[in-house]
């Protein structure tokens, strides 16, 4: 290079690195401010999360704040687009890509205003005790914090209300199916004694770290809030909701009887799936699923040498004493077992494991007749509160034995405690991407874990197979079932009947399976074309690399870039694989 080349490659050099910084430097700024505001306008999430700037505040959910912070969202959306992400660094240009799809999708959807329909039958103000579960409730400032969102809890009942009036003048309505189940749950919030309210059980057993003196100041004032405010709150809601909201319900169950229903099922479709797939295309896949798995299963009944139709296995399976425990406390005590077990084969397909722990709890009785099998808390990103897989202890005749490792390896781990708990982990990332996600990847995830339970040793009994069998085939099922009721009008019976007719799952789950998907439109689609996409991309690197492939290399390498897009993962481990290439040739030579 002669001299004149050289300086005008410094000085183009030094002119681009100004440019550069200041872009980094906005986006950071961004993505700090943009953090910040989430937690504002998010405050029991700041708080679950060890964020406790808000620790006494709830989410303003008047119409009037919703309206602002979608305005909000437009503005950072705008902001960001003034920065150049072209220079930005690689790892920030997926950041901005990410920050701007999640932004994009916020903004889309508002139109559909599924914020007129705040509850369900799976959660909402009527069990708002349940969040002290996920909180950090160890010294006096975390109780006295509590005590002072209870006392908020009236002006989050009134916007709740106001909610459902203007989605009822309006036409955005939960089902009457679903609203049918709520009354009882509000009921459980009518105590004539405090000390028998859902949220007196976070008083009952204070830290002996606590003085006694407090303990008892603090028990009082619960007591205090629960029937000066708690109870005439909840009794105004109670008639509320049975008076005037419940019987003007919506009879449909579909997200198309609602206005514009079909586009935001398309919407929903596209934002869980992180895909273009279309609701028809997804129900043709999952009626192949379906087929492929059915097979599957009907090996497993030949193996068990059953003299009977595929029908009737199920029913045996479901009806026959051997397969459920008699008690709740037995059947905690199985789960706790199975969980203890799985642990010590982690490491044979993983490189890197999670520091964080997780523990095992019963889901609250109160909610436990509606709501499904199990589901996942996660931790407190300080490490001040493990996650924590839940199982339901509802009528323990209806839990079958034989779904019993597959749920808490998918619950747990290798499924979402693992996944969640090491993204949480990942310290290079910004905070947006370590505590959130996207469902395709999440429960992707969970489900392609249910595989893994083969390689460590698990399922050997031939009714434990089928149980994990039967999982893949629930969630091959959702596809056919979701899209059904959402888009081709297709009946909750109906919903019902197919999946009874190919699923081992009690009637009781598959009921509660079904309301589940009619409350959370499109949700679970995410979980089969997940997993779809992950056994395909490990297929990819097992058969390019061969007696080189590392399952541990693999799975690190996927959950090291923490939830994806389903292209972008796609992306990064096409990269992955090169890189492996390049080393296998390396060694080679």
């Amino acid at each position: 290079m002669n001299k004149v080349a050289g300086f005008l490659f410094i000085s183009i050099f030094f002119s681009v690195l100004p440019s550069f910084a200041e872009n980094t430097d906005e986006f950071q700024m961004l993505l700090d401010d943009h953090w910040d505001w989430q937690m504002r306008e998010n405050p029991v999430w700041a708080s679950r999360i060890g964020d406790r700037r808000w620790n006494d505040q709830w989410t303003d959910n008047s119409l009037a704040a919703i309206k602002q912070r979608h305005e909000k969202t437009q503005l950072f959306l705008r902001r960001l687009q003034l920065i150049n992400s072209r220079e930005l660094s690689r790892q920030d240009q997926l950041n901005y890509d990410l920050l701007r799809r999640s932004l994009e999708n916020r903004i889309d959807g508002h139109q559909f205003k599924a914020y007129l329909m705040p509850m369900s039958q799976r959660g909402g103000v009527q069990s708002l005790e349940s969040t002290a579960e996920s909180l950090r409730l160890e010294n006096l400032d975390d109780y006295e914090d509590w005590l002072t969102r209870m006392s908020k809890i009236e002006d989050v009942v009134k916007q709740t209300m106001q909610l459902m009036e203007e989605g009822r003048k309006t036409g955005f309505m939960a089902p009457k199916i679903l609203m049918e189940r709520i009354p009882d749950q509000i009921s459980s919030q009518l105590v004539e004694n405090p000390d028998h309210s859902p949220f007196y059980k976070a008083f009952k057993q204070i830290p002996d770290t606590i003085a006694v003196a407090d303990q008892e100041r603090l028990q009082q004032i619960a007591k205090t809030i629960i029937g000066d405010s708690l109870v005439p709150t909840y009794r105004e809601f109670h008639n509320y909701f049975n008076d005037i909201y419940l019987p003007n319900s919506r009879e449909s169950i579909g997200a198309s009887g609602l206005p514009n229903g079909e586009a935001f099922y398309e919407y929903r479709t596209q934002l869980y799936t992180t895909t273009k797939m279309t609701p028809d295309e997804i129900h043709r896949l999952g009626l192949n699923e379906v087929k492929r798995i059915r097979d599957e299963m009907r090996l497993v009944i030949d193996e068990l040498q059953f003299d009977g139709s595929f029908s009737e296995f199920l029913h045996f399976l479901r009806t026959d004493p051997q397969f459920y425990y008699e008690t709740p406390e037995e059947l905690f005590s199985g789960y706790l077992a199975i969980s203890k077990s799985i642990d010590p084969h982690l490491v044979k397909l993983f490189g890197k494991l999670p520091r964080i722990p997780y523990g095992l709890r019963p889901i609250p009785d109160n909610i436990a007749p509606d709501t499904t099998t199990a589901y996942y808390s996660g931790p407190a990103a300080d490490g001040s509160r493990p996650g924590y897989y839940y199982v339901n202890l509802y009528r323990p005749e209806v839990r079958p034995k034989y779904e019993m490792e597959v749920l808490s390896i998918h619950e747990a781990v290798p499924g979402h405690h693992l996944q969640i708990a090491l993204q949480m982990e990942l310290e290079e990332m910004p905070n947006f991407r370590k505590y959130s996600g996207f469902t395709a990847f999440t429960e992707g995830w969970g489900l392609y874990s249910e595989s893994l339970g083969y390689e460590m040793g698990f399922y050997a009994d031939p009714y434990s197979k089928f149980g994990a069998l039967t999982y893949d085939m629930w969630r091959a099922v959702r596809l056919v079932v979701d899209t059904g009721m959402h888009y081709r009008g297709w009946t909750r019976q109906q919903a019902i009947d197919f999946f009874k007719d190919n699923a081992a799952k009690t009637e009781q789950d598959i009921i509660n399976e079904i309301d589940r998907y009619i409350s959370w439109p499109g949700q679970a689609l995410a979980y089969k074309i997940g997993q779809l996409k992950i056994l395909e991309l490990r297929k990819n690197a097992a058969q390019g690399l061969g007696p080189d492939f590392d399952v541990k290399a693999f799975h690190d390498a996927i959950l090291g870039g923490g939830a994806l897009p389903l292209e972008v993962l796609e992306t990064r481990m096409n990269l992955w694989l090169a890189e492996q290439f390049r080393l296998k040739a390396n060694k080679n030579h």
